[in-house]
């Protein structure tokens, strides 16, 4: 199973990265797979590389439910008993 998650492009670093940020973390990435990246833009990132665009609405939706799930969990041991 793999994770991907959406983060917001916050600078365009170079060839083919770009600077995201989530939750205030800021992470390099390659944006090689994509034809084009702004400043702004939200991604799905997965192990490093945007993988896909996602418009504004679709990216909160997620990261809303992504806070939603992790609020009902905290009170969650991690493993079983």
């Amino acid at each position: 199973m793999c994770l991907a998650i959406p983060a917001q492009v916050v600078e365009i670093s170079g060839n083919e990265t770009a600077i995201v940020e989530l939750g205030g973390i800021r992470k390099a990435i390659s944006t090689a797979l994509l034809d084009e990246v702004a400043v702004g833009d939200y991604v799905i990132v997965h192990v490093g590389y945007a993988l896909e665009r996602l418009n504004v609405a679709e990216a909160e939706e997620t990261l809303r439910l992504f806070a939603e799930l992790a609020a009902s969990m905290a009170d969650q041991p991690v493993l079983p008993a």
